[in-house]
């Protein structure tokens, strides 16, 4: 065993990693938290204030504008995800795709809002993949094809 002459704590505070510390909240002057999601070809402008748990997206109602179950449950899972339902109110203008796809994109805009609002938040939101934007889109139509990979039909004679 070798001794190096020296102070040993300075060599493992050298070889420490940097503390980070923690993220700030970011808000505007209204205490509104702001993010854009995406999912397909839908783009989400969401703002996030504390309130009473309304949804608003387009001027609608979310039980109005998305009205399938589905949707709804979608929109709210980032509320479920960090144990927060109805204690912030959403405003939220969506386009671009089809409902699907907007509510995938509201759902990831309420997620990084959130984490915006409060960075505690975050740990919950990335275990559940709500921060994670889906780059899954459709695949473009090829030429010689009938849709992106589907073939004209084959005719012996």
């Amino acid at each position: 065993m070798i001794q190096i002459p020296g102070n040993q704590e300075e060599v493992k505070a050298a070889d420490a990693e940097p503390v980070q510390e923690p993220r700030k909240p970011q808000r505007d002057e209204l205490g509104r938290a702001y993010a854009t999601g995406r999912r397909k070809d839908a783009s989400a402008r969401v703002w996030v204030k504390p309130g009473t748990g309304k949804i608003v997206v387009n001027k609608k109602e979310c039980a109005q504008y998305f009205a399938r179950p589905v949707l709804q449950m979608i929109v709210n899972q980032p509320f479920h995800a960090t144990e927060t339902q109805g204690k912030f109110d959403v405003y939220c203008t969506v386009i671009g795709g089809g409902l699907s796809g907007q509510a995938g994109a509201v759902r990831h805009g309420i997620s990084r809002a959130l984490d915006n609002y409060d960075p505690s938040h975050h740990k919950a939101l990335r275990k559940k993949g709500f921060l994670t934007r889906d780059s899954r889109v459709v695949e473009r139509k090829k030429y010689g094809k009938a849709k992106a990979r589907r073939s004209f039909q084959f005719s012996k004679r």
